[in-house]
């Protein structure tokens, strides 16, 4: 028998419990349903590129606003609709939720060093465009990035690397051997930059289904650089 209830009476204590966590139980479900409605889906694909564009401003200024990650979690257990898709490389510093200043189920993030679309990412976001309903899809390089450096290298000595890295190698070639011929001075940056545009135009030209999806106005995509040491996404 129940300690605290004595002939069908509840104690005290049981009371004042039931009653704590029902006080914290509607605040919180208030803050959810709050953020919920000042925060709906974008209603195009410009306007989910703009929500990208406004967030990363307030990251770089040190003004996120995406900060309590617990509020939503019950809501967020009944599914996810992400936005948008950001193809990024593995880099630990690197980090999408973050750049963006998007809480968790509003990005859908595909991850490989090098942020190339391979067969498996391109079939994630053909999942994420028809399933999910994401309206724009960012393809985000950024500075100082280990994969690209090590294609030059690799173009450079005319020698693969070892174990399984000739697969990435070979997927950032193109865009290495792209701008070479213009003699950038900066022949990493150039690289980085015309991988991710690549990748991008990629992303809408495969078909059927992201293709016809951008051909239907629903979904557009973007190539971006990441600046690590500033925190800054340039659009190019």
């Amino acid at each position: 028998m129940c300690k605290d209830c004595n002939n069908g009476t509840v104690s005290r204590r049981g009371l004042i419990t039931g009653g704590l966590a029902l006080s914290l139980a509607v605040p919180l479900a208030g803050q959810a349903l709050a953020q919920e409605e000042a925060n709906p889906a974008p209603a195009s694909p410009d306007e989910a590129l703009q929500r990208l564009i406004e967030g990363n401003a307030r990251y770089v200024a040190n003004a996120a606003i995406n900060t309590d990650h617990s509020v939503t979690r019950a809501s967020r257990a009944e599914g996810q609709q992400p936005f948008a898709a950001i193809v990024s490389c593995s880099d630990s510093r690197v980090a999408p939720e973050l750049i963006f200043d998007q809480g968790p189920g509003e990005l859908f993030v595909v991850r490989v060093a090098g942020n190339f679309i391979s067969e498996e990412g391109l079939a994630t976001l053909e999942y994420g465009v028809a399933v999910l309903g994401i309206k724009t899809i960012v393809v985000l390089g950024h500075t100082a990035c280990g994969a690209v450096e090590a294609t030059i290298q690799s173009i450079s000595d005319n020698e693969l690397p070892g174990g399984h890295l000739p697969s990435l190698v070979n997927a950032i070639r193109p865009a290495v051997y792209d701008v070479l011929d213009s003699a950038p001075s900066d022949l990493m940056a150039a690289a980085t930059a015309q991988n991710a545009k690549l990748n991008a135009e990629r992303a809408l030209n495969e078909g059927p289904i992201l293709s016809e999806a951008h051909a239907n106005g629903m979904l557009n995509s973007a190539a971006g650089i990441y600046d690590i040491a500033t925190g800054k996404v340039t659009l190019l």
